[in-house]
Parts: C-alpha cells; structure tokens; sequence
C-alpha cells in the first residue's frame, strides 16, 4: 500500500523557515514527479512547486525565490525547503507522487 507521509510543518515568525519532508513508500520512487500542494482556509488546492524524475523543477510565482524543492531518491523523499515565510503561506502543505497518491498533509502556520 502506497503512503506519502509528511512532516515538519509548525508555527513559525514571519520571515522565518521550514524545512517540510515527505517520506513515500513506493515502489520506484525514483521515476515519480513529485509535488508540494498547500490549501488554505476557505481556498482552492494549489500546486506550490515540483520536481520531476530528471530533477527538473518548477514553483508558484508566489514562492519563487523563498521556496525549494529538492528529493533524496535514496531515502524516498522528497524536501521543500521554506525560506521568508510569510502570514499569506499559511496552509496545510501536501505531498503528490504522480497524479496517483497524496498525503495527509502537515500544517504550516506563519505568525507572530
């Protein structure tokens, strides 16, 4: 049974950081795009960044620059490093392998 589970979410100051990790037990992680997603209250689901198979990565526009996402296909993780928070990245933050397997989410809290 697949599972993406995530971890290191919290309360933090604005301009602070995060470092979110994802651990997925899944077979051939290796070749799985993985993506970060973050909902907030009241709003819609929305992709934060992703990294492909290759190491190809892309980000929201509104987290280019603070935002990083890298993956350790030896330990099956993916990270998103979280840098100048800000009150408006307040979230529940979710890992995607694929379109296929989400996880259950960790919430992020920025403020002070």
């Amino acid at each position: 049974q697949v599972q993406l589970v995530e971890s290191g979410g919290g309360l933090v100051q604005p301009g602070g950081s995060l470092r979110l990790s994802c651990v997925a037990s899944i077979g051939s992680f290796s070749i799985y795009t993985m993506g970060w997603f973050r909902q907030a209250p009241g709003k819609q689901r929305e992709l934060v960044a992703g990294i492909t198979r290759t190491g190809s990565t892309y980000y929201a526009a509104s987290v280019k620059g603070r935002f990083t996402i890298s993956r350790d296909n030896a330990k099956n993780t993916v990270y998103l490093q979280m840098n100048n928070l800000k009150p408006e990245d307040t979230a529940v933050y979710y890992c995607r392998a694929n379109n296929d397997y989400w996880g259950q989410g960790t919430q992020v809290t920025v403020s002070s």
